[in-house]
């Protein structure tokens, strides 16, 4: 099973639709989240939200959810997602360019994320913010409008993309094939 959790997003459910092909999955809201519900799953994804994380007081999402950095299970990030798990981690926050469209992603490292993915594809962005790479992260992925499109922990199987693979086509539903796939093998 898959958990997903639901920061507010209206992607969402287009996240556990597609996931559901490979596997069963559990949406749950960001606040009913609790580290019990998350050890008999096989992966947690974090959806975006309509949050901005330069505006609001981010201590109590990364507190609610302090326990991820022990997670011995993988973890994907999306837009909001890969924010919060970056600012769990010690990233930096910041304004940007209202990105609302299509952006080509460069491939900056090998990941399993981007198994059977070209070295650059386009993903849809729905963000103005972005977060530099935390320390035990590496950038995976850069695109010409956010240097940290996509990150990976050094140790463990912990993903953050700054796109919304899940209504981005063909190649979102791939990546997010791939981490069902990571998930499965951890």
């Amino acid at each position: 099973m898959m958990l997903i959790v639901d920061c507010g997003s209206s992607k969402t459910p287009y996240i556990a639709s597609i996931m559901e092909e490979f596997c069963d999955t559990k949406t749950v809201g960001f606040h009913d989240l609790t580290e019990e519900m998350a050890k008999d799953v096989r992966g947690i994804i974090f959806s975006g939200a309509p949050l901005l994380i330069t505006d609001i007081n981010m201590t109590p999402y990364t507190e609610h959810v302090s326990w991820i950095k022990e997670y011995p299970k993988p973890v994907l990030g999306i837009c909001f997602g890969h924010q919060l798990l970056g600012l769990l981690h010690g990233a930096f926050g910041a304004k940007m360019r209202e990105d609302r469209d299509w952006q080509e992603i460069e491939r900056i490292e090998d990941s399993p994320l981007f198994d059977r993915l070209p070295d650059c594809f386009d993903m849809m962005e729905d963000h103005c913010e972005h977060i530099n790479v935390p320390p035990g992260f590496r950038l995976i992925a850069a695109s010409d409008a956010c240097i940290n499109e996509a990150m990976q922990h050094e140790d463990k199987f912990i993903f953050g993309v700054q796109f919304h693979p899940e209504v981005s086509g063909n190649y979102g539903a791939i990546l997010l094939e791939n981490f069902y796939a990571i998930c499965e093998e951890k």
